[in-house]
């Protein structure tokens, strides 16, 4: 755990180094963050991540969700995700699926994907593969705004996550 007292230390590089992958494949988010600094605690770094991916433009925040990996898909199978991806998904239990489970959750991502153009996001921490396919097939058909949305708020649950693994609380 790194405590506020060093990360208040770093220079952009060091914070970029230690925290730009908080933000999947998207090291701009951190760089946003680190120019929020410095952090009286935990909670501001938090809040400082969702800030700087809120106020980007929308084309960036588009480009963020769509540097996540389907849930349980392809990128899963290749083993081509971020460290903490894999880490999440497999904790719920994604690496485990029956095969009737991966068919269900293979045609939810390409739904999705069609209806959308981005990948379905779920703060996947702390939840089970019936959790997600309930979450999946309630916002399968939601209005790609509302969808929009929701994507983003998960994203800032993944950062809270990422986060709380790494950081002292203050």
């Amino acid at each position: 755990m790194i405590s506020i007292g060093t990360i208040n230390e770093m220079s952009q590089t060091e914070f970029v180094e230690a925290f730009g992958d908080v933000a999947e494949h998207s090291p701009w988010v951190a760089e946003g963050a680190f120019s929020q600094g410095a952090f009286a605690t935990r909670e501001d770094l938090i809040v400082a991540f969702e800030t700087t991916m809120l106020d980007a433009p929308k084309k960036r925040q588009l480009d963020l969700v769509r540097a996540h990996p389907d849930l349980a898909g392809k990128a899963a199978i290749a083993g081509d995700m971020a460290e903490d991806s894999k880490r999440e998904q497999s904790g719920a239990g994604l690496d485990t699926l029956s095969p009737d489970e991966f068919a269900r959750f293979t045609d939810l991502n390409d739904r999705y994907q069609q209806r959308f153009g981005f990948p379905f996001i779920f703060a996947v921490k702390g939840a089970d593969k019936h959790m997600i396919l309930h979450a999946f097939e309630q916002r399968v058909d939601n209005a790609p705004e509302q969808e929009f949305t929701a994507a983003l708020a998960q994203i800032a649950r993944i950062f809270r996550f990422r986060l709380e693994d790494r950081v002292a609380e203050s």
